[in-house]
């Protein structure tokens, strides 16, 4: 029989944790809140007779960003219409092509069909529905307008998939680019010029420095290719180690607001998904304190979190967010010019609204600048590559037949 790890609060709100072997998840809820418990979390079964066995490989996918989208623009069309919640759950699950979030949605139908408010069923999923999305309904589920929340949550994922896909457009060519780049320097070092290597040798040849050097880095990466691979693995391994610290993700982040090329798109990046994450909540009846914290979970840079902290330590005690902002290395100061006229004004979410536009815009064209800049770089780089190994093999060349004549 499946073991189910859950978390609950007694009458004195005190919080429980412990584990209940049952065949089905709704025979937990029903026995704790026979306890009269308020049931904080119940984990699906990870051990036990009959629980659920994954295979890597062989499990569905997870639901990706433009899929969960795409439910929360249906939902908001349905009970709109005046569709019951239940019934836009089924209509729903039978819609959704994958197996993964199909299941998914079975089972918070299944919740909410007993009663549980649809910000609970969510919560149970949360590599699914983040934060943002779950506080997001909850606060539709409270004032009465969760049709025109989950609207507005679709627009924003629709927006946010707009933005990653400008990011990984400016990525894309200059990935491209280096991986070729690599690629045909391999091959010239490690096929090409080991032939002309040869015959310059049996020629006897007086080889000039550029040509040394080419051919003893052919010696190398052909005798030690297998410890250069282990060094990237390594170094791969060693960043990995080093961002997942404190220090450094706080220096590497920091690092990469200061590129000279990616830095400029990296910090408006920010800045837009802030002004969309913050105006989204705020304008959908969040209290700004919830507010700030969970778009701080969703800023993805350690400078940002930081800056939305102190941020939220001024509203704490009184002060404007404007006043935080303004002393920090990621606002420029029109963005905190338009949040404080925001605070006076009581206009915070239509400012923020009016930034996160405005830096979309500033978005793009920064990816079509950095794209316009990389690709000539990219071009002369290759170039320069191919044009010092051809050098390093024709020169000798030149130079012993300028002998023979």
């Amino acid at each position: 029989m499946p073991v189910y790890e859950y978390r609950v609060r007694d009458r004195s709100g005190k919080v429980l944790k412990s584990q209940m072997e049952a065949e089905t998840r709704e025979q937990v809820r029903d026995a704790l809140r026979a306890k009269n418990f308020m049931i904080v979390e119940i984990k699906q079964p990870r051990s036990g007779l009959n629980a659920d066995i994954k295979i890597p490989g062989l499990t569905d996918r997870p639901p990706k960003l433009k899929e969960v989208a795409i439910f929360s623009k249906q939902l908001a069309t349905l009970i709109n219409a005046g569709v019951p919640l239940v019934q836009s759950l089924s209509i729903l699950n039978k819609q959704i092509e994958n197996k993964s979030f199909q299941g998914i949605l079975q089972k918070i139908r299944v919740e909410v069909e007993t009663g549980v408010p649809l910000s609970e069923g969510l919560a149970q999923y949360p590599k699914t529905f983040d934060r943002l999305f779950i506080n997001l309904v909850r606060a539709g589920e409270t004032s009465g307008t969760l049709d025109s929340v989950l609207a507005r949550i679709a627009d924003f994922q629709e927006k946010q998939l707009a933005l990653n896909g400008k990011i990984k457009k400016a990525l894309t060519y200059p990935t491209i680019v280096l991986v070729f780049a690599v690629l045909i320097t391999y091959g010239l070092i490690a096929f090409v010029v080991p032939q002309f290597a040869g015959m310059l040798n049996q020629q006897g040849a007086q080889l000039p420095l550029i040509t040394r050097v080419v051919m003893a880095l052919s010696d190398f990466l052909r005798a030690s290719l297998l410890y250069v691979l282990v060094g990237l693995v390594g170094i791969v391994f060693a960043y990995r180690w080093y961002y997942a610290t404190k220090a450094g993700r706080h220096a590497i982040d920091d690092l990469k607001l200061r590129l000279p090329i990616f830095g400029n798109l990296i910090r408006k990046t920010a800045v837009a998904s802030f002004a969309r994450t913050f105006g989204l909540l705020m304008n959908s009846g969040v209290n700004i304190i919830e507010s700030l914290e969970i778009t701080k979970g969703t800023a993805n840079n350690a400078i940002v979190e930081e800056t939305i902290d102190t941020a939220k330590s001024f509203v704490m005690v009184g002060d404007p967010m404007s006043q935080s902002l303004a002393s920090s290395k990621v606002f420029p100061p029109m963005v905190v010019s338009m949040i404080a006229i925001g605070e006076e004004t009581g206009s915070l979410d239509s400012m923020l609204a009016k930034v996160a536009d405005f830096y979309d815009r500033e978005v793009d064209e920064a990816v079509e600048s950095m794209t316009a800049a990389i690709e000539p770089i990219m071009i002369v780089f290759l170039g320069g590559i191919v044009l010092v190994i051809i050098l390093a093999m024709f020169l000798p060349m030149i130079s012993l037949m300028n002998s023979l004549m």
